[in-house]
């Protein structure tokens, strides 16, 4: 009974300092909670010309209307600079943008942020993949709960991936994904 008391101490003291410890609650999170999930759709989903309408003010580009970009391949990207796992996947997305922005669309939208924000995380981090504030309401297709939350839009509007939680962009696998889509 003394040994049982004691192993419960102990768990409750571990629990403790992983979630009173910001440097430990945070690895927590990112290497348990946060694990990204990946959906590859099965069942054919297509985003409406009435979910394209979503007007978007450019941060580091011009304005935009999301059905601007219909017909092209798009990574679209819902993020916060609030959000320490969009944060630590941004490096990987600008190596990702850097290397095929010829070959697809970015449509980063910063989610409850203020512009100054956004526009001081993105001058600090020296990024320059396309960013948007959405200015019109989102369609619950993009009514994400996960950030960062990504999709991956064919030519037709079809959503080929959706990724939910922080990744790296730029993996082999990925690249590949986006080569085998942009075809």
């Amino acid at each position: 009974m003394k040994g049982s008391k004691i192993w419960i101490l102990v768990l409750v003291a571990v629990v403790a300092v992983i979630f009173l410890v910001p440097g430990l609650r945070n690895f927590f999170k990112d290497q348990v909670m946060m694990k990204p999930t990946v959906e590859k759709l099965n069942n054919e989903v297509t985003v409406t010309d009435a979910e394209y309408n979503i007007e978007l003010k450019g941060m580091n580009v011009p304005d935009a209307n999301l059905k601007d970009f219909k017909g092209k391949v798009v990574f679209l990207n819902f993020w916060g600079t609030w959000c320490p796992p969009c944060r630590q996947e941004w490096p990987t997305i600008q190596k990702l943008y850097d290397g095929k922005k010829d070959k697809m669309d970015f449509v980063l939208i910063a989610m409850q942020d203020k512009e100054e924000d956004v526009a001081k995380f993105l001058k600090e981090g020296n990024y320059t993949v396309p960013v948007y504030i959405a200015t019109s309401p989102l369609p619950d297709k993009f009514l994400v709960k996960i950030f960062p939350s990504t999709f991956i839009l064919d030519k037709k509007g079809r959503i080929l991936k959706k990724e939910e939680g922080a990744d790296d962009w730029n993996s082999d696998s990925n690249r590949q994904f986006v080569d085998t889509v942009t075809k």
